[in-house]
């Protein structure tokens, strides 16, 4: 059976990749495993964080965009990042932890049916850390060692993200017919849809509002990937997508992963990206996120390449 088997990143908009490293690596304490750039712009940086390799479904990725302005929110966005850590004992914890580096949360409450702790990056990208409660997560998944944060109360990996659309319906029918989400939850105007039944690793939820759509920025989120488990299976889903009446944005081997893009009726984009080759397609686990890796097809331009960009050495 061919199925999305849950998140595999999420892909976001900041203005100083200084300050976004500090955030993720010393402040959440995960592993910085990639440093490389935007494939379609090389003269912008593109880092991404996760547990020890960087598995499909824990990869927080930025693009460094220094010029970019404040995000207008509004509808028609990804408005939400759902991270799992393990327990009630660990929002205690993490309520504490934000609180000494000066991140300001609210109170523990509760979200998607899930004690939840609600802050924002230095960007203002809204998080919510969330009680996974023993819930099973994804085998791949794998803790790091040298985090910042004790092993019990280390971020998992994502949870539910959010999306916040003028027309839920739409939405709903494209996870529904084209990939075979299930609806567990609806009310009034907001739903929730797992990829796979039972398990928070690959939910989505939608939340209908009208006004004014979002008017991207820092802190803005460019698009969602999903998980394909391989070639062959990325090509059935570029079938289904044509066969629904979408048109695809690209299709594109990334060298770390194989993906595809598409828009939803909302302007919702959507990756959907394979499980391998991964990050240690080119560096050693000990070497991940040490030095800027560039694809074999961009290796050529190295030198042009990092002559725009701050050497990593100034902003760590």
């Amino acid at each position: 059976m061919i199925r999305i088997e849950g998140h595999h990143h999420i892909s976001m908009r900041t203005k100083n990749i200084k300050e976004n490293n500090h955030f993720y690596t010393t402040i959440l304490g995960l592993r910085r495993v990639k440093v490389s750039v935007n494939q379609d712009d090389p003269s912008m940086y593109h880092v991404f964080y996760g547990d020890a390799v960087g598995s499909p479904g824990t990869g927080l990725t930025f693009f460094e965009m220094p010029m970019i302005g404040r995000t207008h929110r509004g509808t028609n966005a990804i408005t939400r990042i759902g991270l799992f850590v393990p327990s009630s004992a660990s929002l205690i914890y993490w309520q504490q932890r934000l609180g000494q580096f000066g991140i300001e949360t609210g109170e523990i409450t509760h979200y998607a049916g899930r004690e939840a702790l609600h802050f924002e990056d230095k960007d203002g990208l809204r998080l919510v850390l969330l009680n996974n409660n023993s819930e099973p997560v994804p085998d791949i998944w794998q803790g790091w060692a040298d985090s910042t944060v004790e092993k019990e109360h280390q971020i998992l990996g994502m949870g539910p993200v959010e999306m916040t659309v003028q027309s839920l319906s739409s939405l709903a029918n494209t996870l529904e017919t084209i990939f075979g989400y299930e609806l567990v939850s609806r009310e009034d105007s907001q739903a929730i849809y797992q990829s796979v039944g039972g398990h928070g690793y690959g939910e989505i939820i939608l939340v209908e509002q009208d006004g004014p759509k979002e008017r991207p920025g820092r802190g803005s989120v460019h698009h969602l990937a999903i998980r394909v488990q391989n070639s062959e299976e990325l090509r059935y889903w570029e079938k289904k997508i044509n066969d629904h009446g979408f048109q695809l944005i690209k299709f594109t081997d990334r060298f770390y992963f194989e993906s595809l893009y598409f828009k939803d009726e909302n302007g919702i984009v959507f990756e959907l990206a394979t499980d391998g080759p991964g990050f240690t397609a080119d560096v050693s686990v000990e070497e991940l996120g040490n030095n800027l890796d560039l694809p074999p097809f961009l290796e050529s331009k190295r030198a042009d390449i990092e002559a725009k960009l701050t050497p990593i050495r100034e902003w760590e």
